[in-house]
Parts: structure tokens; C-alpha cells; sequence
């Protein structure tokens, strides 16, 4: 497997006060909660390619925030490459919520391929009673779960081989190792179901480690996290593994980037999880809606200059971004 050091660099070469010059930071509400959020916060910025997005999660660190602010200066500053597909396919996404609220979730989606389920936020039982339900609803689509790296091994375990029918499942368990040992496991007991990771790749270090150590079968790639488009298709190309291109709960200004690197992916066997504008009750921009299961590549939609009044948060909270991207702008820097 190549090394870390042939991933492209990170983007660190435009000036705090560019940046900042036409930032603002907005709260977007959410239909029902998704990881314990309500109101996903995000900060919007204007650059000569176009409107980006900077948006790490409020606990991440100066470090790992350095990619995303990498990301954000690629699509602001230099946009995107060439795509060479014309559609991309997106799957729908079931938060943690009540079996008997699925099919709620669902029609906010329209007409999809396939189905991403959130799960261990509950009990296992109450896991598979969602999943279940999905696949009750919706028995020809393809279906995956994401743990976000909260089962055990033998809750992973049992969970996965009780739904025999999922297409992958995505980093049931933390860290490498453990979740070589899971994919060991389940191959050895017979299942079929993929394992695919995502913290695995994006919360490491070396994002190529994953592939190196056979923990997985295929890779979740996102923009912010990543570094940028460029960036997340050399990650893709040196790993060498199917990869599917997942929002990080972007606004549809960020998911633009999302659809970017999915359309110019090489290969491209499974449904991405950019669909995430249906979670939102209201957005600055036009809302990345697919059209039956399939969103178009094109440039970041602008955002209305009457909803960013209306979405913009409280002034503590906007001094509160704009320190964030000043830190983690310096953080960028050290990087080059």
C-alpha cells in the first residue's frame, strides 16, 4: 500500500482576512434529532469560485478542523475537477428514531435505492426492530447501518448476523484492529455483509491505514473531513477500495462538494449518503433534494441573503465561529 506522504497536501495558501470577509455563521434546524443535535451550526464564506462551508463539529479541535477549513478553501477559492458522471445516486437517512416513525422519516426522502439506519443509540433489540421496519417499508432497497463506532464486538456481531440482508455495515466498532477482528469474525461465522469504514478513515492520522490492515471492504469518504475533493479521491485511489461519499451533516452548500467528489469518482458501486438536506427543516440555500434517489453535480447553490437573516445565529455565537476559523486558519498554516 503507498504511504500517508502521497496524499495530496492540504489547501493552506489564502489569507485569514479573505477568508473572513464574507463569513457567517447560521443554524440549521433539524427535523428530528440526529447524533443529540437539534440546530447544526455552520459557518458559510464567499469566495472568487464560489460559496464554501466550514463546518467541524463544535468538540473537534484546532487539528482535525484544519481539514475542514481545507476543504472550505477548495471550494471557495478553486472549485472542483472534472466530474464524469452526470447523476449521482444518494440512499435515505433514518436517524435513531422509534420503529413506529420510520415511515415519517422516509417520505421526506421520495423515491431511493437504498437506506442508511442509524443505530446504538438504543438498545440492540431496539436496533433491529428500526431496521426491520425499513425493511418492511422498502424490501427491494439496499440497506446499511451506521454505528458511529458505539457497539461493542458482540453487539456488532449480533446484530449484523440477525440482518443477514444489509448491504454493509458502516464502522460498527472503534478503532482498526477491532474492526479487522469484527470483519474476521463475521467472514468466519459465514456472513456476508460488508464492513465498511468511515471514522476509521477520517479520525485517523494515515487514512490509508484502514485499507493496509484489510479492516474493511469499502471506504466512507467525506469532503470536510478529508481535506477537500482533490484530497479525498487521492485517499480513494491509494486505498485502493470501493468507496461511497457520505455528508458530514453539511448544509446543502457544503453537500455540493459531497456530489462534486462522487461524480468524479472513478468507480462508484453504491448510493451515497448526500441526501441529508431532507433532515433540515430550513436551510439558507436551495436544499439539495434528490430527484428520484439521484442528485446533479454543479456548483454550491447561493444562499438568499433573507434566509441567512433569518438562520444567522446570536452574536455571541458568530464571535464564537469567527474564533474558530482564526485558530484553526493559524493551525492550517503551521500544516504547510
Amino acid at each position: 500500500m503507498v504511504a500517508n506522504s502521497h496524499i495530496l497536501p492540504l489547501e493552506t495558501d489564502i489569507a485569514l482576512g479573505d477568508l473572513a470577509a464574507h463569513a457567517v455563521a447560521v443554524g440549521l434546524p433539524m427535523n428530528t434529532p440526529f447524533r443529540n443535535t437539534t440546530l447544526r451550526e455552520v459557518m458559510l464564506l464567499k469566495g472568487p469560485a464560489g460559496w464554501a462551508e466550514f463546518s467541524p463539529f463544535p468538540e473537534y479541535g484546532p487539528d482535525e478542523a484544519a481539514r475542514w477549513l481545507s476543504a472550505t478553501i477548495e471550494a471557495g477559492w478553486y472549485g472542483w475537477p472534472e466530474q464524469v458522471r452526470e447523476v449521482v445516486p444518494v440512499n435515505a437517512t433514518v436517524p435513531a428514531v422509534a420503529p413506529n416513525q420510520v415511515e415519517t422519516v422516509l417520505a421526506r426522502f421520495g423515491p431511493v435505492s437504498a437506506v442508511k439506519v442509524k443505530v446504538a443509540e438504543d438498545d440492540v433489540a431496539t436496533d433491529i426492530a428500526r431496521v426491520t421496519r425499513v425493511r418492511r417499508l422498502l424490501p427491494h432497497a439496499d440497506i446499511r447501518i451506521d454505528a458511529n463506532a458505539k457497539y461493542t464486538h458482540d453487539e456488532a456481531f449480533d446484530v449484523i448476523t440477525a440482518l443477514p440482508f444489509l448491504e454493509y455495515a458502516e464502522q460498527p466498532v472503534p478503532g482498526i484492529e477491532p474492526l479487522a477482528q469484527l470483519r474476521a469474525a463475521l467472514r468466519d461465522a459465514g456472513s456476508e455483509v460488508l464492513i465498511a469504514a468511515d471514522e476509521a478513515v477520517r479520525k485517523e492520522t494515515d487514512p490509508l491505514a484502514v485499507a493496509q490492515a484489510q479492516a474493511a471492504d469499502l471506504i466512507v469518504v467525506k469532503v470536510q473531513p478529508l481535506g477537500g475533493v482533490r484530497r479525498a479521491l487521492s485517499v480513494v485511489k491509494q486505498a485502493g477500495l470501493d468507496a461511497v461519499v457520505s455528508s458530514a451533516l453539511d448544509s446543502s452548500v457544503g453537500i455540493a462538494g459531497g456530489v462534486a467528489l462522487a461524480a468524479a469518482l472513478p468507480r462508484l458501486n453504491h448510493a451515497c449518503g448526500l441526501a441529508t438536506a431532507a433532515l433540515f427543516s430550513a436551510e439558507p440555500a436551495t436544499p439539495a433534494i434528490a430527484n428520484n434517489g439521484y442528485l446533479t453535480p454543479g456548483p454550491a447553490p447561493a444562499p438568499d441573503p433573507q434566509l441567512i437573516e433569518q438562520l444567522k445565529l446570536p452574536r455571541d455565537r458568530q464571535l464564537w465561529w469567527q474564533q474558530r476559523l482564526a485558530e484553526t486558519h493559524s493551525q492550517l498554516t503551521e500544516k504547510a
